[in-house]
């Protein structure tokens, strides 16, 4: 659960050498300084992969929106002009204004995974409140009981609160669970997917998120690294948290769109949408889908395709 300071690291190296180039702008501009300052940029724009994974704002809304200025106009990416030394004060601008976005960013990430890490020691504790009944539900997402608390979108800078108390599992329930046999078939990435999707078949939705989620960070390279992401979004999905769902659906595919789950989670990333009431990135992704995947739009996913376009007017 550490990870998130590799981000934090970087910006700090990317502050550091900002603090270098500005010393060189007092002299005039020379390929030095723009030397150093493209590989700022590209610095930039690898920390801003890492801290964006999933940051499409076809279907989740920017963190950070453009500035107005005092005429009430949004600010946009300044003109170029004559002058070198006013080039890279401007290229200086913009890459001070994607810092500050992705510091925020970074913010908001650690205090998701302070409530994530709370949540999985409620789930080990056995302090995590009882999940719908034993079965996979047929009715819409909208419509699912929740089984989980759903990590809080918090911003930077704000202290969580403090957890509200949870209701034991039952002993029948915890009976259930521990009735769900882990396989041992010499694939040790194989069998762990494979005990998240029992659980989730089962109906135990909470614990099969907190197993597939450690499946997939534990195995990012193994080849049911796809079905443990789509799987994971249905586990979200079929608990009633659409909004947690779409990100592990567009995480999915986004990280190899040739992947043999990425097609399945952009039409699971459209139902998610769908279930928030947001018709236009649930067009967006369904039109996405029918571009990328035309043969499975009239092949093996033709009836998923055709029934969730069939729910939303896309002009």
């Amino acid at each position: 659960m550490k990870w998130i300071s590799a981000p934090k690291a970087a910006t700090n190296a990317i502050l550091g050498s900002l603090s270098v180039a500005l010393i060189f702008v007092a002299t005039p501009a020379s390929a030095q300084v723009d030397s150093r300052l493209d590989r700022i940029e590209r610095q930039l724009s690898a920390l801003q992969r890492a801290v964006f994974p999933g940051g499409d704002d076809r279907f989740f809304e920017p963190e950070i929106t453009p500035e107005a200025n005092t005429q009430g106009q949004v600010t946009t990416q300044p003109q170029a002009t004559t002058s070198a030394l006013t080039d890279v004060l401007v290229r200086l601008d913009a890459i001070e204004q994607q810092l500050a976005r992705l510091t925020a960013a970074t913010e908001v990430n650690e205090n998701a995974l302070v409530a994530l890490e709370t949540r999985i020691a409620a789930i080990e504790g056995g302090t995590l409140a009882a999940a719908p009944a034993t079965g996979t539900s047929s009715a819409p997402a909208a419509e699912r009981p929740s089984g989980v608390i759903p990590v809080p979108e918090e911003t930077a800078e704000v202290d969580l609160p403090e957890p509200p108390a949870q209701t034991a599992p039952s002993p029948e329930r915890v009976a259930a669970v521990q009735a769900i046999a882990k396989p041992a078939t010499g694939d040790q990435g194989d069998d762990e997917y494979t005990y998240g999707f029992r659980l989730w078949d089962a109906g135990f939705y909470p614990e099969a998120q907190q197993q597939l989620a450690l499946f997939v960070a534990q195995y990012p390279d193994h080849w049911r690294t796809t079905y443990g992401r789509n799987l994971l979004g249905r586990a979200f999905l079929d608990a009633g948290d659409p909004r947690a769902a779409a990100t592990h659906f567009f995480e999915n595919y986004q990280s190899d769109s040739a992947a043999a789950r990425a097609p399945d989670s952009l039409l699971y990333l459209a139902e998610s949408m769908i279930a928030l009431e947001d018709t236009r990135r649930a067009c967006i992704a369904l039109a996405e889908f029918g571009d990328t995947y035309p043969a499975l739009a009239v092949g093996r996913l033709s009836g998923m395709y055709e029934g969730l376009s069939g729910r939303v007017d896309c002009d």
